[in-house]
């Protein structure tokens, strides 16, 4: 796999995990969905990342309320509840007997359709729900040594053509981007708004720090990030000045410090940004190290946020 923060340590015991298929425990060599079903078609469905935290899962009921908040912007209409699909996670990690460093991949389609057509109503069954448990930590190394970015020219869209509130299966936007940040020798790409204003980042969501205030975008057009949520939640918690704003690449530039977020690797710093380090060129870092002192505070107070709110069976 290419360096990006969802560059993980192989971990062997992958190899025989259980995958729950609309709630039944299939080994992974057997897990398989149809060939008619909407989200192989057409991208049609919802999902969620979930990090596991000694036996628990951070954060839970805000990826639920996410979940269901994007099925039914799309019309899909869950046969669970969110207290059964909860149940189903759980179920699903005690079947592999999994506690720690394990994420989740919950991936909801529309289901089985009559015929490869993208119209709802030739559905034929209620929605295919996937959880997919593996053991996967991210690398300390790319911690240590932060990412590098690309500003791509593709554009994060506007809610009339493609709503990127959305977590949606249909991702090419998305693919696009890394492709060409990979292409250009980055690890991933950070994506403008239709104004030309910085949004987000393929995979993960962006941020940077300039004279003691943490800048993110507007959110206006990248996903409701609970990660990104969280990190605005610990900022305004501790008293430390956050700005949901627009600002282009020449702010970016000249940062003191910027670091991406996401359910895998948390808060990942950013050292490089289009070919030029991050950080102030009068305040040079003399210990080898990327992350600044605010990342790292960060960092800090997200760990323990996560203890706090975590929930277990």
């Amino acid at each position: 796999m290419g360096t990006s923060t969802h560059e993980y340590v192989d971990d062997p015991r992958n190899a025989d995990i259980l995958i729950s298929i609309n709630g039944e425990m299939v080994p992974r060599a057997e897990a398989m969905v149809s060939v008619f079903d909407s989200g192989f078609i057409l991208g049609d469905g919802v999902w969620e990342g979930l990090r596991v935290h000694e036996g628990g899962i951070a954060f839970l009921d805000a990826h639920l309320e996410r979940l269901y908040e994007g099925a039914r912007a799309i019309d899909m209409e869950m046969d669970v509840s969110p207290d059964a699909l909860a149940k189903r996670l759980f179920d699903c990690l005690a079947a592999n007997d999994m506690g720690e460093g394990v994420h989740i991949r919950l991936m909801v389609t529309r289901g089985i359709k009559a015929t490869p057509y993208q119209d709802p109503r030739v559905t034929i069954s209620p929605p295919t729900i996937v959880i997919i448990p593996e053991y996967k930590t991210a690398k300390p190394e790319v911690l240590e040594r932060g990412i590098t970015l690309f500003t791509t020219h593709i554009r994060r869209t506007s809610p009339d053509t493609q709503d990127q509130k959305l977590n949606s299966h249909s991702k090419l936007n998305c693919i696009q981007a890394c492709i060409q940040a990979a292409k250009a020798g980055a690890d991933e790409a950070l994506m403008l708004d239709p104004q030309g204003f910085v949004a987000t980042c393929n995979s993960t969501h962006f941020f940077i720090v300039r004279r003691g205030e943490v800048w993110t975008s507007s959110g206006d057009y990248c996903l409701g990030g609970i990660t990104r949520g969280n990190v605005i939640r610990v900022c305004e918690e501790n008293g430390i000045p956050i700005r949901q704003k627009n600002f282009s690449t020449t702010d970016v530039y000249s940062a003191d410090e910027a670091f991406v977020t996401g359910t895998f690797a948390g808060l990942c710093p950013v050292r490089e940004i289009d070919g030029r380090p991050i950080g102030h060129p009068t305040k040079p870092r003399t210990d080898g190290k990327v992350m600044g002192p605010m990342t790292g505070r960060l960092i800090e107070l997200y760990q323990a946020m996560i203890k706090r709110e975590t929930a277990r069976p």
